[in-house]
Parts: structure tokens; C-alpha cells; sequence
């Protein structure tokens, strides 16, 4: 099936990743440009192949180059809704190619090309090729398929806003229903090669992680694909409206994780947040310094209020992982009446980047949109307290009803129970607690943990309430 190819297509090639080491180029990604996009039409010449500008063999190694890949697909049974449903699979299917990492979606994927790959006479060509069949076999109702690669940057650049208005149309059709208007939410699977034990939630009002998948196209997913990646979750019961738990929710992601996360908040940071693979748009990230959270997107270059990049911190939370005070998301999320309602949505967000805001002014309410500062305004969290403080962000109400309890608590009476002096083998010290494991809460629903721990304490200080 793939004989003229001159590097193997099979699954197994799936979370292949080319490190700098063994990169011939890289396209897209952080530093250059590029999309994806799927359209269904109505004429299609089937198998054509095009290559706008240079070819793997022409290009220079080390380098970053533009990319975009251009699927036209016919078929009698196909239809608009289904576009974003296939093309979201362009990220598993390019990494079936040996030698072929494809990342993220939309206008976020990062690309790499093996020198290994390239040593073997790899093209385009053979990109599109292999994509061409395995697209077929995967939705037999694709009846004709051509695809284009863009590498010349004016070409890309054109292709880029095309693309980004036709993603701005799905997103807005995905904001006519709410989670309360259906009975079934959906679980996509699609990113397990990278993060196996993540399995993504999506309702109504919080599309997927990747930005890529809404509710209707998961509908449409799950119709013409049972026994795919992407599934039916009935509601059911729910346990907390608000944090959006559900009893139901919970079961599958216990299930689709092995058993690693048995929980869920679909919107909230706390507690059990939504766990994060790696396409992720943006991270929402606690700042317990001021009781706030922080936004970050991919696309943001400097450093958070944290002292780290976006990076890093996609690092710290990605991979299937659980991180209280840490969810990634997706930019469409930050547009739903439900984001972060739980922790008080946007009177909870107390720093993100401009190029964010911007996107979603609209949806932030009024009277906070001058109290929410970007990186143009604040950096770190002293220059971030300084102008909320002036801003009388609702932020600071939360910060001094804790400094008021915290007062409350110093005043009431204590008893103090002093320690031997080295009636343990060190001067004035008790074992206050071991234990294997044990939790402690803090500010904002943080919860520290520690493990096979031994505590030592001078004294012993217990409150009376």
C-alpha cells in the first residue's frame, strides 16, 4: 500500500518524537508560521497532489519553515459539520509516518522532519500520499481527496487567515447550546499516543483542549465513527453543577485513565481540574501569592507572574497529568459563560497576555476588563498587587476577608505545650507526626501533599476556637 514511500506508515509510529538532535527542519511551530485545514467540497479531483514551494530536499537543515496543509475532501454523505471532526485527525494520522512529528492543531501545529527521514529521499509527496489513503480508510465515505502543502511563506500566510475564518465560524455556531440544554457530553481519546492516561471532556461550554473539537462536532464524530476515539457520555446525575462533576463524567475518565484520575471539575483549577495532554491552547494557572489565577497561551513568548515560561509550565501539567491550580484549556473555553465559574471566573483572573485579552474582551464582563492587567501592564506579583489594588479588582475583597480571618485567629486564646529539652535525640525537638502520606490545605483550595514524612517541632501551639 505505501511500497513508494521510502519510509514505513503504521501506527506503531504514533508519539514519535524527533528531538533537536535528529531534526533535519522544523515547520510551523513557536517560531514560524501555520495551519490545517479541512473543507468539504463539492468537486474534488481525487489523488491530486500539489507542493507549493520548497521540498524537503531543497530546504537547509536546522531551519524553520512555514507549513500548511490543505485538505479538499467529496462524498455523498459527508457534510460541513463533520470538516473539523476529520481534520482533527490529520494530527494522529502525519504521525504515522516514520520520521513525521506533527503537534497541537489548527493554527498551533509544530512540525519536524527526521534526518533520518530525509537521508531515506522523504518528500511531501509522500506526505501527502500516505494522508491521501490513510484518510480513506479511516472515513469510507470520503469518496475523493486532494491535498496541497504550503511551504512558501506569502502562500502560507494567505492559507493562515483563510483557515483562522473558517475556524472563527465553527466556534461561533458551538456557542448556541449550553451544558444544560443536552443530556450527553462526549470524551475524546485522541491525544492518548502523547498522554496515556488523559482523556479530554467536552460539553457545550467547554470545548476540547486542542481548541479544535466542540460538542457538534463531536456528535457528528461519534455517528459516523462508534467505535472511534471519540464517545458518548451520558450526564446522568450531577454532583456539583457549579464545578461541573458528574457522576458519569467521573466513571469514564476512571475507566479511560486506568484508574490514575477518578475525578473531574470540568470548571474549575481546584480541586480535581481537568486533567491536561499537551495540544492544549492556554493554561490557567493559581497565583497564591494574591489568591488570583493567571491565563496563559501558547503563543506568549515572556515569562508568567510564576518566573516561567509557558513552556515550562505546559511541562509541569501535560501529559495526562492532574496538577491542582494548573488545567490547560482552550482559548474558546475563556469565551463561555461557564469558564472557571467555579472559582469565580473572570473576577478570579488577575494577569494574562494582551494578545489574549484582546480575543476575548468582549466576553469579559464590562466592569473588569480595566481591572484584569496584561504583561504590558504587570509582570510580577508585586506590580501585579500594585495594580489591582488601584484597579479595586474583586480579587483584593478575597485577599483582605483572608488577612481579617487570619487576624481573628492570632487574637483568640493559646496554650503552648513545651518540649524536653533532648528528650527525642535532638535538643528540643518532639516528633510531632509521621505518616506515610498526608495532605494540607492552603489559601485557594491548594492542597500540599507529603510523602513518608517526619515532622519536629520545638513547641506545639494549639488554638482554642
Amino acid at each position: 500500500m505505501f511500497e513508494d514511500i521510502p519510509v514505513d506508515v503504521s501506527p506503531m509510529y504514533e508519539g514519535e518524537r524527533i528531538r533537536a538532535a535528529n531534526m533535519f527542519v522544523e515547520l510551523a511551530g513557536p517560531k514560524s508560521i501555520g495551519a490545517e485545514l479541512v473543507q468539504v467540497v463539492e468537486s474534488v479531483e481525487d489523488g491530486k497532489i500539489s507542493v507549493i514551494g520548497p521540498e524537503i530536499s531543497e530546504m537547509t537543515q536546522g531551519e524553520i519553515y512555514p507549513f500548511g496543509l490543505k485538505i479538499d475532501i467529496q462524498g455523498e454523505k459527508l457534510e460541513k459539520e463533520l470538516e473539523s471532526v476529520i481534520e482533527r485527525r490529520v494530527h494522529e494520522l502525519c504521525n504515522y509516518v516514520k520520521g513525521f512529528m506533527h503537534l497541537n492543531q489548527r493554527d498551533q501545529i509544530w512540525c519536524r522532519i527526521s534526518t533520518e527521514a530525509m537521508e531515506a529521499g522523504f518528500k511531501f509527496e509522500d506526505l501527502a500520499k500516505a494522508l491521501s489513503v490513510l484518510f480513506k480508510e479511516e472515513f469510507p465515505i470520503i469518496e475523493s481527496i486532494a491535498i496541497t502543502v504550503l511551504t512558501q511563506e506569502a502562500e502560507v500566510s494567505e492559507f493562515l487567515e483563510m483557515a483562522r475564518e473558517q475556524y472563527a465560524h465553527r466556534d461561533e455556531r458551538a456557542r448556541e447550546l449550553s451544558d444544560e440544554d443536552v443530556d450527553v457530553f462526549y470524551g475524546c481519546l485522541m491525544c492518548q499516543s502523547f498522554a496515556p492516561t488523559h482523556m479530554c471532556v467536552v460539553t457545550p461550554d467547554r470545548t476540547a483542549l486542542c481548541g479544535a473539537i466542540n460538542w457538534f462536532d463531536c456528535r457528528a464524530a461519534a455517528k459516523i465513527d462508534p467505535e472511534g476515539p471519540i464517545f458518548e457520555i451520558e450526564k446522568g446525575e450531577v454532583l456539583d453543577a457549579e464545578k461541573g462533576e458528574y457522576v458519569n463524567v467521573n466513571a469514564a475518565i476512571t475507566e479511560k485513565s486506568q484508574g490514575t484520575t477518578d475525578r473531574v471539575y470540568i470548571h474549575s483549577v481546584f480541586g480535581y481540574p481537568h486533567t491536561s495532554c499537551g495540544c492544549f491552547e492556554a493554561v490557567a494557572f493559581y497565583i497564591p501569592e494574591l489568591d488570583g489565577i493567571g491565563l496563559v497561551n501558547r503563543d506568549f513568548k515572556g515569562e508568567t507572574p510564576l518566573g516561567i515560561p509557558f513552556s515550562a509550565m505546559a511541562g509541569q501539567c501535560s501529559g495526562g497529568k492532574q496538577v491542582e491550580g494548573f488545567t490547560g484549556l482552550s482559548l474558546e473555553y475563556m469565551r463561555s459563560p461557564k469558564f472557571l465559574k467555579a472559582d469565580g471566573g473572570y473576577g478570579r483572573v488577575i494577569w494574562m497576555p494582551k494578545e489574549i485579552k484582546d480575543s476575548v474582551m468582549e466576553f469579559i464582563p464590562e466592569e473588569l476588563r480595566d481591572k484584569i492587567p496584561t504583561e504590558e501592564d504587570a509582570n510580577s506579583i508585586k506590580e501585579i498587587r500594585k495594580f489591582i489594588r488601584e484597579a479595586d479588582h474583586p480579587v483584593m475583597e478575597r485577599i483582605k476577608q483572608a488577612k481579617s480571618e487570619e487576624a481573628a485567629e492570632e487574637s483568640e486564646e493559646i496554650e503552648e505545650i513545651e518540649v524536653d529539652e533532648g528528650e527525642f535525640g535532638e535538643p528540643g525537638m518532639a516528633p510531632v507526626m509521621m505518616a506515610p502520606e498526608f495532605a494540607l490545605p492552603a489559601s485557594g483550595g491548594v492542597k500540599i501533599i507529603f510523602k513518608n514524612a517526619k515532622i519536629y517541632a520545638e513547641k506545639v501551639i494549639i488554638k482554642k476556637k
